[in-house]
């Protein structure tokens, strides 16, 4: 996790945090030293020594109000470069080739992908950073002041019976003892919140999702005027997150009893235990005073577990839900291979080709049955069958998408493969970025892109190519969809498998897209899936997926005699 690109600044970072910890054990050590001389001088009503130790306090007080302006400063930088760390980890994880997408179907631990690479890496990186260095400088106190109040503790005597009993280390094992309960009853009282804190994050990435599934949806929602429905869903989310915090809150209400009852009682304990020296003669005002100190310190680094528990509870959960995130995006070849699994392979002649291909959905039911068939190059191949016949599951296979089934797809190379679904994705960012994707926004010229803009009728945004807005908006889908095209002509590839992809088109403009393929792209081969009248004219082949009993089944259909010559088709009936 420390290595590569982030590793050696987080490195740096904790070292330097390490010696920022133990000038401050110094510091802390020193200020209960002056802590005894301060109020021996206040005891003997020596104003000299009181004014002497005041200026010792200041600059004592000084050294450690930079050390922890220092320590502030490099914790929140620690934090930064482990969260940095920990999303560029979980990144290289989940961005692998079809990884996200198949994520979705493996269960929960691979879902909700959001959740997990922002909400709970910040999680992660804070509550890491402020554990780990609390734990660290609660070692270095408890170890600095054992010894301190060791041997303090030998003035700590009792008398019984006109007889003096001295107990080595008296003040040490009382806080070890009080350390000790109060440590036990905070976990077993605190013991569930681990699990009620994950509950809490799932149902906040569920109420998240859904409010982003409404915000993306809007215009759909008011035309069916659905806004009463989605209320009353949104309401039921809702309503799990408050259960789920109410439960919570419930646990920490409990818990608080035994912190704050814990914090209260450490106000007396050691002034009641280091009493009987006191009284006893042994034990001035200052040297108790000392002792207080050093039982203080070393309670606050006993009680760590204590003070803690919510944070630590808090911070078990988010490692629990990124380590099944991060272990599901690294096993998900294994859980492939739990069911059966499609081999994907380059063909030898650069051609598509199903060998006995069986596609499964993930529970393991078939969804096609083997299907054999080979496309050659050149050749325009539409693919057709009822809704639900598996033919955009067929599309992901071939994509590498859907790993789930058996037997070979040979594909040509994947540089030579484009692929278009129905609804094209449009990146973040200028409509450039969007025509050029997924190559950079300077991969073509200015010149090339408008081009490729006008080819496909979209040239009234050519003014705009560099505006930065949400174009997956602002465009109609049949306008992302000759989009998807533009980036055809810009990429070349040898190989377009479209999924619907001219579905928002109507005739005219999905004959022009289509025309690509015999006029800029003549020598590519096409894959098509689609199921609109007329669409057989612009292919030379057609297989039909035909659902039976036991599954569908890839069957050849003859080639319809219009479709021989559909260019010329074209050109006919779209001559200018």
């Amino acid at each position: 996790m420390l290595q590569g690109r982030t590793g050696w600044p987080v490195v740096r970072l904790v070292l330097a945090i390490v010696v920022v910890l133990i000038g401050n054990m110094f510091g802390q050590v020193r200020l209960n030293e002056w802590n005894g001389a301060f109020f021996d001088a206040v005891e003997k009503r020596n104003s000299v020594a009181f004014l002497n130790q005041l200026l010792v306090f200041l600059i004592i007080i000084a050294a450690l109000l930079a050390l922890v302006v220092a320590q502030t400063w490099l914790q929140q930088r620690l934090k930064i470069r482990l969260r940095e760390r920990l999303t560029h980890t979980l990144f290289d994880s989940w961005l692998q080739p079809a990884r996200a997408y198949q994520l979705g179907h493996v269960g929960p631990s691979g879902s909700q992908a959001d959740q997990r690479l922002q909400e709970d890496c910040r999680l992660f990186s804070e509550f890491t950073t402020e554990l780990g260095v609390g734990m660290l400088q609660a070692l270095l106190l408890l170890v600095s002041f054992l010894g301190v109040l060791w041997t303090l503790s030998s003035y700590a005597s009792f008398e019984f019976e006109g007889r003096e009993i001295v107990i080595p280390g008296y003040m040490v094992w009382v806080a070890v003892a009080y350390a000790g309960i109060g440590s036990g009853l905070t976990w077993l009282v605190g013991r569930p919140l681990i699990r009620l804190n994950t509950e809490r994050y799932a149902r906040e990435a569920d109420l998240r999702f859904a409010i982003v599934r409404v915000s993306e949806s809007a215009e759909s929602i008011s035309l069916y005027s659905g806004e009463p429905d989605e209320r009353r869903n949104l309401n039921s989310f809702l309503d799990a997150v408050l259960l789920s915090t109410r439960r919570l809150s419930g646990a920490l209400a409990r818990l608080t009893w035994i912190t704050s009852g814990y914090g209260w009682l450490a106000i007396v304990v050691p002034i009641l235990a280091a009493a009987p020296g006191y009284f006893s003669g042994r034990l001035s005002f200052g040297e108790m005073m000392m002792v207080v100190g050093a039982f203080n310190q070393v309670q606050a680094a006993l009680r760590y577990f204590v003070d803690n528990y919510p944070k630590i509870a808090d911070w078990r959960s988010a490692v629990l839900r990124l380590a099944g995130f991060r272990q599901a995006a690294l096993d998900l070849d294994r859980i492939a291979m739990g069911t059966r699994r499609i081999e994907i392979c380059n063909h030898p002649d650069g051609w598509l080709s199903f060998e006995h291909l069986s596609i499964a959905l993930n529970d393991g039911s078939i969804l096609i049955e083997e299907a054999t068939a080979e496309v050659r190059t050149g050749e325009r191949v539409l693919i057709i069958g009822v809704s639900g016949s598996g033919k955009s599951t067929l599309f992901r296979a071939i994509a590498g998408l859907w790993p789930w089934g058996s037997g070979i797809i040979r594909t040509p190379s994947g540089s030579d493969m484009m692929f278009l679904p129905q609804r094209p994705y449009l990146p973040l960012g200028s409509l450039r970025s969007a025509i050029c994707y997924p190559a950079g926004p300077d991969a073509f010229d200015d010149a090339t892109v408008k081009a490729a803009l006008h080819r496909v009728g979209l040239h009234e945004f050519a003014g705009l190519l560099d505006r930065a807005e949400r174009w997956d908006r602002s465009l109609s889908l049949g306008q992302q969809q000759r989009v998807a095209f533009a980036r055809v002509l810009l990429h070349k590839p040898q190989w377009i498998f479209m999924d619907e992809a001219t579905s928002a088109l109507d005739d005219d403009n999905q004959a022009s897209m289509l025309a690509i393929f015999a006029q800029e792209l003549a020598r590519a081969s096409v894959l098509s899936i689609g199921h609109r009248p007329g669409l057989d004219q612009f292919h030379t082949r057609t297989l039909h997926i035909r659902k039976t009993d036991e599954g569908a089944i890839l069957l050849a259909l003859p080639v319809p005699a219009r479709s021989r010559s559909w260019l010329r088709w074209y050109r006919r009936n779209h001559a200018k």
